[in-house]
């Protein structure tokens, strides 16, 4: 759902890079070379020609329970975004939907407000299982849960992983209609016999390019071939891999397909540009030096792994910058403690790996920065994404030596 307000940075422009040394990267031994072409990481934001998406309806007229719009309201929401309008009625007949759609175009409202307004004409326990990628989206789509349908009677439980297994199981004894969680989780679950995925009839796969890749295949396939009684599947993500069509294929039933963005467009309201390293630069110093502007006030920091990120980190801190890290090795109560820091502002600067690049809603993220070229352009697009959110313009700058 679109907020009633709207902000526009001052457009901030950096040193274009020439054509010299492309598809080089500044990456060190035992890091993968990126084959990314540097120069389609230039782009400047079209914020002037952009036309933004108004729909003709207001969240009153929208034809789902009064109780619902009213929590809607009440959370600033005046009218659907195109994905949440494009796609409503034809999820409220309970079709399948492929929805294609940039970070921060509202996916997440897309497949609860059906799914709450589905429950509340028929309180089924349990309903819908979410099954997202990572820790922080999982925990971020309960809270959305738990908004939207506040003193509507419906209870959502999250599972993810780094946490006690043993809460877990002590939460399953209590009813949720909706289920939120990480493939691995899920199916640990699963094999305890705690969670029956028998019984969900509705499944909703987030962030679902990434959850199709190889590192996820297999789960998801167990995933599905455990809902024997799946009558409504929805797929959501900001890029299509042409590779993954036929496996596609065989998880929607004559599904509806609705395109808001492009398969390997990034979002016009980003300004993007490369900083091509002098040889011989330090890039710390140069990165320390883009963080000292008045501008570069909430950055997001991408490193390629866990390593990197820590060290990275590390530096920051010793250098007066106020900086944390999320990443794969990091416990689930340090990855939170670290992205609240970052989301109230006690921190300016949060290095992370690919784990904080899908689907978190982080508003007011002035800058994504890339210390490394990133491995795929799908990565690239799901990082910057993290900015120019929301009707805001972002910028984001990637090192190449």
């Amino acid at each position: 759902m679109m907020n009633r307000t709207r902000n526009n940075s001052t457009q901030v422009k950096y040193k274009k890079s020439g054509p010299n040394n492309q598809g080089r990267n500044n990456s060190r031994p035992g890091l993968k070379p990126s084959s990314l072409d540097p120069t389609r990481l230039v782009k400047n934001a079209v914020q002037d020609t952009a036309t933004e998406y108004r729909s003709d309806r207001l969240i009153g007229q929208l034809p789902i329970s009064a109780k619902l719009r009213q929590n809607l309201e009440k959370k600033g929401f005046e009218r659907p975004t195109e994905i949440q309008d494009r796609t409503l009625e034809a999820l409220l007949q309970g079709r399948d939907i492929l929805g294609i759609a940039q970070t921060g175009t509202g996916k997440t409202g897309a497949f609860l407000v059906p799914i709450i307004e589905e429950l509340l004409h028929r309180p089924v326990n349990p309903f819908a299982l979410v099954v997202v990628p990572t820790r922080e989206l999982a925990t971020q789509v309960e809270e959305e849960f738990k908004s939207m349908s506040k003193g509507l009677g419906l209870y959502s439980a999250c599972f993810i992983g780094g946490t006690n297994i043993n809460r877990d199981l002590q939460s399953l004894r209590r009813h949720s209609h909706v289920v939120i969680g990480t493939p691995g989780r899920l199916l640990d679950l699963v094999n305890r016999r705690a969670l029956d995925l028998g019984r969900f009839k509705t499944l909703v796969l987030d962030e679902f390019d990434r959850m199709l890749d190889m590192g996820f295949i297999r789960d998801v396939n167990r995933i599905l071939d455990g809902m024997h009684q799946r009558r409504h599947t929805m797929l959501f993500s900001a890029t299509l891999d042409q590779t993954q069509q036929s496996l596609i294929r065989d998880i929607l039933h004559n599904p509806v397909t609705v395109k808001v963005s492009t398969a390997d467009g990034t979002g016009d309201l980003i300004d993007q540009d490369i900083i091509r390293l002098k040889s011989g630069e330090d890039k710390f110093k140069v990165l320390q030096e883009l963080l000292s502007r008045e501008d570069f006030k909430k950055v997001l920091l991408f490193e390629e792994t866990k390593h990197r990120v820590s060290k990275l980190c590390v530096k920051l801190n010793k250098a007066g910058i106020a900086a944390d890290q999320i990443h794969g090795n990091k416990s689930q109560n340090a990855r939170q403690s670290a992205l609240n820091a970052f989301k109230q502002g006690r921190i300016r600067v949060l290095v992370a790996t690919d784990v904080a690049s899908r689907g978190l809603d982080i508003s007011d993220v002035s800058h994504v920065i890339n210390y490394q070229v990133p491995q795929t352009h799908d990565s690239y697009i799901h990082r910057i994404g993290r900015t120019g959110r929301a009707g805001k313009t972002g910028k984001a700058l990637t090192f190449v030596a």
